[in-house]
């Protein structure tokens, strides 16, 4: 444990995602000076060579402050509004913070849509990454501002791992109000201990977070940050949960010292362009898959065959997302299909043989070719 402490506390390119607990003073407002904490510890893990990108709740927080506002809304208007008011106060904060390190900051506002489209996915990508070798701190949040229902990141959690995909960080450090993941809900049983460390993706320690609910200011809990691990370690980082409150908590992690929950990724680092299908959140429809299929799809690698589907749910055009699920419904994939979802109903169960007999025509042999599959 102590080798992997050490190892992840000297990597290179890190994530550090603060959430809206920790930023702001109880709900009035941004706490600048717990802010300016935290901004110490970064500009000196970046002084010493890291590669820091931070992502930040607070904006919402901050205009509800400012707007006189005593509980988040639901309406997404006013939460757009709260956003609006509030990214000028956080903004604010953050570089002049910085500036005194002599750090330049670069504001990043980024929604679903961003990484949904592939085009627009790269862009970000390229974004961050220059801004990294120009030495820039990039201070990314999701655009709440533009964000609709549809298109929302569930939590600033789930951002903050596909910020770490895009950057291809070592290490996501995720800064709560809480010390880690507990075995148990510490609020209820005395006797519920830290989990030190454990394997992201490990469907244990999705069961030990209960209902995840966030609190009040922000929309993530445990729950959404084991998920995020699970997500960042697509792209081979590992994940640290602690507490924010913590002190010299940065500095710490860097030296190796145990704190928090680490969470370790379980496999090799998947492709970038597979990263992207499978950070997806957004599907347009449900291919069921047989048991065989399933096999074959998990053990060889291969692409997706309209034989082994028993299925077609949705509606979806050519080229769309679609998940693939076993014949339990659980999920195991997602990608991109080759026809859509009134030809793919058509050729269920059939051998690719028969397509151009059904259709009559044939564009590809898959429903989806491998190279457009990632296995989740």
């Amino acid at each position: 444990m102590t080798d992997n402490r050490s190892r992840l506390g000297n990597s290179a390119k890190w994530v550090v995602k603060v959430g809206s607990a920790l930023v702001t003073n109880d709900g009035r407002g941004l706490d600048a000076e717990r802010i300016n904490t935290w901004v110490n510890q970064l500009a000196a893990l970046r002084k010493a060579g890291r590669d820091i990108t931070l992502v930040s709740s607070g904006a919402v927080a901050q205009g509800m402050q400012r707007l006189g506002w005593r509980r988040r809304p639901h309406e997404l208007y006013k939460l757009q509004a709260a956003a609006a008011v509030g990214q000028m106060g956080l903004v604010h904060v953050y570089e002049a913070a910085f500036q005194r390190h002599g750090l330049q900051t670069a504001q990043v506002l980024l929604t679903h849509e961003d990484l949904t489209d592939r085009r627009r996915y790269l862009n970000a990508r390229t974004t961050l990454r220059t801004l990294l070798e120009l030495g820039v701190v990039p201070v990314v949040n999701e655009n709440d501002t533009v964000a609709t229902d549809e298109f929302r990141f569930s939590d600033n959690d789930t951002l903050a791992a596909l910020v770490a995909n895009l950057v291809e960080a070592d290490l996501l450090v995720i800064l709560t109000d809480q010390a880690g993941l507990y075995d148990s809900d510490p609020r209820s049983n005395p006797e519920s201990r830290l989990v030190s460390e454990g394997r992201a993706g490990d469907s244990a320690l999705e069961a030990m977070c209960g209902g995840g609910a966030g609190g009040s200011l922000g929309r993530g809990g445990m729950l959404a940050k084991v998920q995020a691990a699970q997500r960042a370690a697509r792209s081979g980082a590992a994940t640290i949960i602690a507490s924010g409150r913590e002190a010299d908590v940065l500095q710490r992690v860097a030296a190796g010292e145990s704190l928090g929950t680490l969470l370790l990724p379980v496999q090799e680092p998947i492709a970038a362009r597979k990263q992207w299908l499978a950070s997806q959140m957004q599907s347009r429809g449900r291919v069921w898959l047989d048991d065989g299929a399933v096999r074959v799809l998990r053990s060889q690698g291969r692409s997706l065959l309209p034989v082994g589907v028993t299925r077609i749910e949705g509606s979806f055009r050519r080229g769309e997302i679609v998940t693939c699920v076993d014949p339990e419904g659980r999920e195991i994939g997602r990608g991109l299909v080759n026809y859509d979802a009134q030809e793919a109903r058509a050729i269920v169960g059939a051998p690719s043989s028969r397509i151009e007999s059904i259709l009559g025509y044939v564009d590809e042999p898959e429903l989806i070719h491998r190279d457009n599959l990632a296995l989740t």
